[in-house]
């Protein structure tokens, strides 16, 4: 189901990471964030899938449709800022995480050994394996994870009131002055960002190409982002509950020693193998989906035609953006694991606002897509994101002052 590919490419990084770090930053009143931001996702995938179902474009093939080259000047530079931070943080953090489960030497230094393997590893499986066989790996992962990190949550439970309150009392702490930057990074990472775009592209892999396949799709979503909260929230549980300095090996050592007292050693390296399969079907869904959102730019607005190559995986641009991702991020891993995951998600957020003033346009119109146009619950939920993200924006700016 491409809806659960999209929860694994979103869920690795973004939760794993950064939920975890807000959670201990904020602690459990910053859940409704969460919520939030699995809800604005699902509400931003679902248009994006209406819109290719009905016109038979891509949502990038739309925006040159109508908008032009300006939209290249526009997401291009974009796209390859936030494919650098993004890989950045998750060769770093596939790095961090085999550390934790096969220490060799020091932490940098498995850091930059594991780290390289993973996106080697990655561009292999996506180059010689092809859909299919990231279909089925993805599957598995997703699976592993999500029960590992559900099972952790449960063991640490702090108290049903306490969590009742974090999703339905909206508050956001203080955190000196860090309080808003940390919501807005929680909110982006939830559920992906930019790779939200990529769910087009797997649903045109599986033969969905008309609009009899919009409620499949909104049910397929339903299931992927209501996995994707479930993971959020139990991802800031376990960051409540335990002691985070700073790095991503001893966070992650941390939490699976939080499980070694009440399942034993058993518990811990499961933990650890769910957190590899998390970060690492992101990192894979990342390396697979990317360069479909490049090739498909390159050949609408450089190239100049009409309507990329029906196989869009076997074209130059396709594979030459997948070697990219695979080496140049790799200067990352000389960046803070904290920091980098922190930028990726800001970074990320940004995204969301955009795409929501543009499917607001383009989704509006009853001459592109008729009957199939934006209800009144999409319009309204697609202008408070806009709004939602403007406030945020406007009391960051405030502290920053």
């Amino acid at each position: 189901m491409p809806g659960m590919l999209v929860a694994a490419t979103g869920v690795g990084s973004g939760d794993l990471a950064t939920a975890s770090f807000t959670g201990n930053q904020l602690g459990l009143a910053i859940l409704w964030a969460v919520v939030v931001g699995g809800i604005l996702k699902f509400v931003l995938t679902e248009g994006l899938a209406r819109w290719q179902l009905v016109t038979g474009q891509t949502f990038i093939q739309g925006v040159a449709t109508h908008y032009g080259l300006i939209a290249a000047w526009l997401f291009m530079p974009y796209l390859l800022v936030w494919t650098f931070f993004v890989a950045s943080a998750l060769i770093n953090a596939c790095g961090v995480t085999m550390h934790a489960i096969f220490p060799i030497y020091d932490s940098f230094t498995d850091k930059l050994i594991y780290g390289i393997i993973s996106s080697l590893a990655g561009f292999a499986l996506v180059l010689v394996g092809g859909f299919n066989l990231f279909e089925k790996i993805m599957t598995v992962c997703i699976g592993i994870m999500f029960i590992t990190v559900v099972v952790t949550a449960i063991l640490l439970w702090p108290g049903t009131s306490q969590i009742l309150t974090g999703l339905f009392v909206p508050v956001i702490p203080d955190a000196q002055g860090k309080g808003i930057v940390w919501t807005v990074a929680l909110i982006g990472g939830v559920g992906g960002t930019v790779t939200i775009l990529c769910y087009g592209y797997w649903i045109k892999e599986l033969g969905r190409t008309s609009s009899t396949f919009i409620n499949t799709c909104r049910i397929d979503l339903a299931s992927g982002y209501l996995m994707t909260i479930l993971f959020g929230i139990a991802m800031v549980i376990i960051g409540n509950s335990i002691e985070i300095e700073g790095h991503g090996a001893g966070l992650l050592i941390a939490l699976a020693n939080s499980l070694e007292k009440p399942l034993g050693l058993t518990g811990r390296w499961l933990f650890l193998i769910g957190a590899f399969c998390a970060i690492f079907s992101s990192l894979l869904g990342v390396w697979q989906a990317t360069p479909y959102l490049f090739a498909d730019s390159w050949h609408l607005f450089l190239a100049r035609k009409k309507k990329p190559p029906r196989h869009i995986m076997h074209t130059k641009p396709y594979r030459y953006y997948l070697l990219a991702i695979t080496f140049i991020p790799m200067l990352g891993l000389f960046m803070q694991f904290k920091e980098a995951q922190k930028l990726y998600a800001l970074i990320g957020a940004l995204f969301i606002p955009l795409l929501a003033l543009t499917l607001l346009m383009m989704n509006s119109r009853k001459k592109w897509l008729g009957k199939h146009c934006n209800g009144l619950l999409s319009t309204l939920t697609l202008i408070v994101t806009l709004l939602f993200f403007l406030i945020l924006a406007f009391l960051q700016w405030g502290n920053i002052q």
